[in-house]
């Protein structure tokens, strides 16, 4: 039986935050106490918060293809995200691998294949940090998606398939000036080239979305998939998505979206940089309009894996909510919403996946350790 004692911390439980002890064995929280205890690691009066989970994160590909021509060890890709995952008070991560390919993006579907065997081998092998799942963000308009998902399905690692179209005019995109920016300016096209890519993307979405969402939907359930929706924005969109049994809607663009997910019983979840940045990158709703008004579950840390615990730390210090809630949703509501049952809260019997915090004024969040089953990872 190994011990550990955690003394002189700011524990941050479900509802409150209690000064105290925490008595971690064979990797399980075993006991707390409000008391000074003399005993154990001293945190100093540092936060001590359960550890995070990350649903929807595709920073490892950035590791991966560094730079457009560049393919980097693909081990050492993974080692180098789980890294910064870990450091950023990650314990639990789902690592979102594309299928479904299109012009901008470099891979295709064996870089994808081999990306999942990578992350089963590393975790086999016990070379990573966090723990890792597997998300399929299945691009349901493309032609080649369903080819690529039988290709890359089956692993054990396999957990959530989210279903986007990322077509023109829709969803993330119904401002086609933004959509210009982001595409026409990524892939250095001329307006002709532009609006002939934007005429293929859409007759793409009307001939395939439709018969790829409820396909691929169909097999994730047959497989015990989790199936999420992306970039709903209206009435229509999540209906749709009720109907071929969707439980997370992430990503909502628009308040009404979020608000009838949130009717549904579905778990609403946003980017933490949008809460970091005050904004949508995209011009589409703020998750802190979600928040205020009752419809935000969950945040992913997206693209910058820091932005999951500064989020936390940022609402919590700025009033929207108190720290206990703001921790419900960087790690709670995400380990429930992916029937992670046994983490997600520091509580007698669970994991103990624990991340210590330092909070000084006007600074973000300092990680000073990381634990996960009790063992130090960073």
């Amino acid at each position: 039986m190994t011990e550990q004692i955690f003394r002189n911390a700011s524990i941050v439980l479900d509802r409150e935050v209690v000064r105290g002890s925490l008595v971690v064995r064979d990797g399980r929280i075993a006991a707390m106490d409000d008391g000074m205890s003399s005993l154990g690691v001293d945190l100093d009066g540092d936060v001590l918060i359960p550890g995070l989970v990350e649903l929807h994160t595709d920073h490892l590909e950035g590791h991966y293809l560094p730079r457009p021509k560049v393919r980097w060890n693909m081990m050492a890709a993974l080692q180098a995200h789980d890294a910064q995952v870990a450091a950023s008070g990650i314990t639990t991560v789902f690592d979102a691998l594309r299928v479904g390919m299109d012009e901008d993006a470099h891979l295709d579907s064996s870089d994808m294949r081999a990306m999942a065997d990578t992350i089963e081998a590393a975790s086999v092998g016990g070379r990573l940090r966090a723990e890792h799942f597997i998300h399929l963000r299945c691009e349901v308009s493309a032609p080649d998606v369903l080819d690529a998902f039988e290709a890359i399905a089956g692993g054990s690692r396999i957990r959530l398939a989210s279903l986007m179209d990322h077509a023109p005019g829709q969803r993330q995109f119904v401002d086609l000036d933004t959509y210009r920016s982001y595409y026409q300016r990524k892939m250095k096209m001329t307006d002709v080239e532009f609006e002939a890519f934007c005429r293929r993307r859409i007759g793409e979405s009307q001939a395939h979305s439709e018969p790829n969402r409820r396909a691929i939907a169909a097999r994730c359930h047959a497989d015990g998939i989790a199936v999420a929706s992306h970039d709903d924005a209206t009435a229509d969109h999540v209906r749709e998505g009720l109907e071929i049994g969707i439980s997370l809607a992430e990503f909502p663009t628009t308040i009404e979206a979020a608000r009838l997910s949130h009717e549904a019983g579905l778990k609403v979840l946003m980017g933490a940089p949008n809460i970091v940045r005050g904004g949508s990158h995209s011009g589409n709703v703020s998750a802190a309009e979600l928040l205020a008004s009752g419809t935000l579950d969950i945040l992913s840390s997206d693209y910058v894996p820091f932005s999951l615990v500064q989020s936390a730390f940022h609402l919590a210090d700025g009033g929207a909510i108190d720290l206990p809630g703001a921790i419900r949703l960087v790690s709670t509501n995400p380990a429930e919403a992916a029937g992670l049952h046994d983490r997600g809260r520091i509580e007698i019997g669970r994991r103990a996946d624990l991340v210590r915090v330092r909070k000084e004024p006007d600074q973000p969040p300092l990680v000073l350790g990381v634990w996960r089953e009790g063992a130090r990872v960073c």
